[in-house]
């Protein structure tokens, strides 16, 4: 199974890039890993707050192939704790999915037609925090819940 990343707009601070480069190394060693970034709109702040969710959602969407399993990454989506997620996780490659693909959307969330389109939501935390921020949180977790599938210490190590 391969995993991709799909996310709106680059990562601007170095911190948080040298956290996803290195998790994402971490994780590409164990699963096929793929991040695709997509520019962020032009004059984002002449644009209201759904034409931005409408341009965002069909540039995601043209990423998603027939076979593709979407899950968005959403404050509304289901919570769970890493040895969770890790079972979720571990149950979509069981499945023999081709690729499952996780979004991190921009900062207003997504369309609707992406919500249509999608399987699930995962919800990191209650909390809000930057689409940014996520990036490295949710790559963190996903290598995280890889060592538990495979039974490598990390988690609370």
């Amino acid at each position: 199974m391969k995993i991709s990343i799909v996310e709106i707009g680059k990562t601007d601070s170095e911190y948080l890039r040298t956290g996803i480069e290195h998790y994402n190394s971490l994780t590409g060693r164990m699963v096929r890993l793929e991040t695709v970034t997509l520019p962020d709109i032009k004059k984002r702040g002449s644009l209201p707050q759904d034409e931005q969710k409408r341009i965002e959602g069909e540039k995601i969407l043209s990423q998603v192939k027939p076979g593709d399993l979407l899950i968005l990454l959403d404050e509304c989506g289901t919570k769970y704790d890493s040895i969770t997620f890790a079972s979720y996780l571990g149950s979509l490659m069981n499945r023999s999915l081709k690729r499952v693909v996780f979004v991190i959307g921009g900062p207003y969330g997504f369309s609707e037609e992406v919500y249509n389109a999608a399987a699930a939501m995962v919800s990191l935390s209650p909390m809000t925090f930057s689409h940014q921020l996520v990036r490295l949180l949710f790559a963190e977790q996903l290598f995280r819940a890889l060592t538990l599938i495979r039974g490598i210490p990390y988690h609370n190590a």
